[in-house]
């Protein structure tokens, strides 16, 4: 019995991710305001209807993505950090890790620059919470790195940073395509290293 269970819960939420990633995609081509629950159930594959067993509507669906991804980065970033104990080794760990996080979700990215206003008041207060964790997590480690410089300042150079990395799904582009996923990591990385060390 517990194995069905687990069956139907890893279906339940492999159905969901396929729903949020659909989302993404869907909102990151037309705007949250563009695409109806219908067209967000027929791109991942289950009826318009169906959409409502994994979410209330087309809201919960927005702040969905962006509250997961928000608290994805500052889960992720708190492992990164503890796995290395050097400020460099940690920062370069962050870099690589925030590049990562970007390259794999480029939709998100596009989605959080556009519709993060369409979101209800909650859930922007909690995606701003989740965000502001998330700066003042890189904050400690350059801290760290860069006892002399002013917390102010490396607020500046963090959020700079993410611009730069962020970017990446808007500007990465070379006659339509993207060039290789390790051209553009190796030079985020030196250019994200750079910045926050100069």
């Amino acid at each position: 019995m517990t194995e069905t269970l687990t069956e139907r819960g890893r279906a339940k939420a492999d159905r969901r991710a396929a729903l949020l990633a659909a989302a993404a995609r869907l909102f990151a081509e037309r705007g949250y305001p563009g695409v109806t629950l219908e067209e967000l159930g027929q791109a991942a594959g289950v009826s318009g209807p169906a959409v409502y067993r994994h979410f209330p509507g087309k809201a919960a669906v927005l702040a969905a993505i962006l509250v997961d991804a928000s608290q994805g980065l500052l889960d992720g970033g708190h492992r990164t950090v503890e796995e290395v104990a050097a400020p460099d080794e940690a920062l370069r760990a962050l870099i690589r890790f925030h590049v990562d996080f970007a390259l794999a979700n480029a939709d998100v990215i596009r989605v959080q620059d556009r519709d993060l206003d369409s979101l209800g008041d909650a859930d922007a207060h909690d995606v701003r919470r989740l965000q502001r964790s998330y700066v003042e997590l890189w904050v400690g480690v350059l801290a760290r790195l860069r006892p002399d410089r002013a917390e102010s300042e490396l607020r500046i150079r963090a959020h700079a940073a993410f611009g730069l990395i962020n970017s990446t799904p808007h500007s990465a582009r070379i006659h339509g395509r993207r060039p290789a996923d390790r051209v553009v990591r190796s030079i985020l990385e030196d250019m994200a290293w750079s910045s926050l060390t100069s």
